[in-house]
């Protein structure tokens, strides 16, 4: 177990060295296959997308996706360190996507080293290290699910502690835009689209969805951009953009949710997307009952992952703190990546040996 860890922390220190911005992880693809390449197993790749299966591999058999993202965020502007340079410290690995979600990553493609060479699995492993997760980009694990053999259920490496996420609420990007008149800022003239976008925030700030869910709790609505057409300061605006980012509990369809919007705000509202809906595993499967053997909590998380792209059951775990995720000086314990390598291997034991 040592070395795996060791081998994981180094994968991560180089993943942590090439730049790999959504939409550009051409150069982290290349590395995880030849990575994996070196390891002896075959691997894939379908735009910047990364996967494998195990050696003894059986078409017969089920299989069992395990799934973590090598894109990331760009670094914003409160770092101190260098987030391309791998710094350890004080027990941690400091780097831009050490935490969300490298250190998942290695610790999945560890566990499925670990499982490769094994026969008789009562599951085939299909190893998936996907792009564009953090912008839910189509050329992600959408793209690359089709390509796949078929999936019975999935582990998804995101960063919760090795807590299991069995629900995680969806996302409902809308852009609204207040429409007035424009005018002359020194004359009364013209009406003012931003005065009308602010009575519509209001309300999405205000408003309180009246159904909660016992494991994702209520349904969160959080307005994060505004802007208007014109740049002139003396030009009343005729038109007001504002983002609102909404996350959708369980007892809400997307559709149910716009119906409420659009009939209590003045402003056009259309949704970006309708594909990251809620999604939730049974608390009896299998996969999870292992993970209560082991200790681990169930709980609803309020951030999305690829697992709400994916069509069959899914469980998020993995090392480090989603608290962590997009902060400056981003990190995780070296000894999590260890914890995480036992805690997959653990997980998955009961259920494919």
């Amino acid at each position: 177990m040592n070395n795996l860890q060791a081998e994981a922390i180094e994968l991560l220190k180089r993943l942590i060295a090439i730049p790999s911005f959504s939409k550009e992880e051409d150069r982290t693809a290349e590395l995880l296959v030849g990575y994996l390449s070196s390891k002896g197993v075959t691997a894939h790749r379908l735009q910047n997308n990364v996967w494998a299966t195990n050696k003894y591999f059986d078409p017969a058999k089920p299989s069992v996706l395990l799934n973590s993202h090598h894109d990331t965020v760009k670094p914003n502007k409160a770092y101190t360190l260098d987030p391309f340079t791998p710094i350890e410290m004080d027990g941690k690995l400091f780097g831009l996507g050490s935490n969300d979600a490298g250190g998942c990553l290695v610790s999945l493609i560890a566990t499925f080293l670990y499982f490769n060479e094994t026969p008789g699995l009562a599951y085939n492993l299909v190893l998936a290290a996907s792009a564009e997760e953090e912008i839910s980009g189509h050329n992600g694990i959408e793209l690359l699910l089709p390509s796949l053999p078929r999936i019975e259920w999935a582990i998804v490496g995101e960063p919760t502690k090795l807590d299991l996420a069995v629900a995680e609420k969806g996302l409902l990007v809308l852009d609204c835009v207040s429409h007035g008149k424009a005018g002359h800022a020194a004359r009364e003239e013209g009406d003012n689209a931003i005065y009308k976008a602010l009575k519509d925030i209001e309300w999405f700030h205000s408003y309180r969805a009246p159904k909660v869910s016992d494991l994702l709790g209520p349904v969160k609505m959080s307005v994060t951009v505004i802007d208007t057409e014109n740049k002139a300061h003396n030009v009343v605006p005729s038109q007001c953009h504002f983002v609102v980012d909404v996350r959708v509990n369980e007892c809400y369809t997307f559709e149910e949710l716009l119906d409420i919007i659009r009939s209590s705000v003045s402003c056009e509202v259309t949704p970006r997307s309708l594909r990251m809906r809620s999604s939730g595993i049974a608390l009896n499967h299998p996969i999870v009952q292992s993970g209560v053997r082991l200790g681990r909590t169930c709980y609803g998380s309020p951030t999305t992952s690829d697992k709400a792209l994916m069509p069959f059951p899914a469980l998020k775990t993995g090392p480090g703190d989603s608290a962590r995720s997009h902060t400056a000086d981003e990190y995780i314990y070296m000894a999590e990546i260890g914890e995480g390598i036992k805690g997959y291997i653990d997980l998955l034991k009961p259920l494919i040996l």
